[in-house]
């Protein structure tokens, strides 16, 4: 059921959607932002990789290195296997790269509503790992065919290290590129300031554009 035309629908935005936005240039985020709008709207949309992620949980809460992650590939409905076989072979690469199956537990991550100027947006990590070290990493997956764009990569770990005092205390965001099981960390050298104005200016947009969507 739509809102109400006398309700208009709030400018919101998930992680996933603000950091695909960042991604685009030109018209193509007018299209983007109000193709959010309208599933909003009507409340649509679909997750296809909620088993492969809890299966990757799996993986690391019981120290099985990649056990669950090979069986999900067989049980999962046939029409999201193709999906989950190109994605099964770098998470399993990104799990043993984070050494003995033993030597890390899962840990418990909360969601955050970031505030952008006016644009909430919802932080939402995937999960927690914690080593042995007693370092902790809040992990964002990336399941996309093309690689994460630096401007992605970014936003999404500004965005988590900014309330990371609430998702996960002490913890250091990490955005996994699944299919490449390749992580990426905050490069160094890189000024808050500078990506507070960037992703402020972002936002802004963002919010206009969706007022105006039809």
């Amino acid at each position: 059921m739509t809102a109400p035309a006398s309700m208009p629908l709030t400018p919101y935005a998930t992680l996933l959607g603000f950091t695909r936005y960042v991604d685009r240039t030109g018209p193509t985020k007018a299209t983007f932002v109000g193709g959010l709008r309208k599933q909003r709207a009507s409340r649509s949309g679909f997750n296809p990789h909620g088993q492969f992620v809890k299966a990757l949980k799996a993986d690391i809460a019981f120290h099985t290195g990649g056990t669950h992650l090979d069986q999900v590939v067989d049980v999962v409905k046939p029409r999201w296997r193709p999906l989950y076989q190109a994605l099964a072979p770098g998470a399993t690469a990104w799990l043993r790269s984070l050494g003995e199956p033993t030597s890390v537990d899962l840990a418990q991550t909360r969601d955050a509503l970031a505030m952008l100027g006016d644009l909430p947006v919802k932080i939402n990590p995937h999960f927690g790992v914690r080593h042995a070290d007693g370092r902790a990493e809040a992990v964002r997956l990336h399941f996309d065919e093309t690689p994460p764009s630096e401007e992605a990569v970014l936003a999404t770990l500004h965005l988590m290290a900014r309330h990371m005092d609430h998702i996960l205390p002490h913890a250091e965001p990490v955005l996994v590129d699944v299919r490449r099981g390749q992580a990426h960390r905050m490069p160094d050298g890189v000024k808050f300031d500078q990506i507070e104005h960037w992703l402020a200016g972002e936002a802004a947009a963002f919010r206009a554009i969706w007022s105006t969507a039809a």
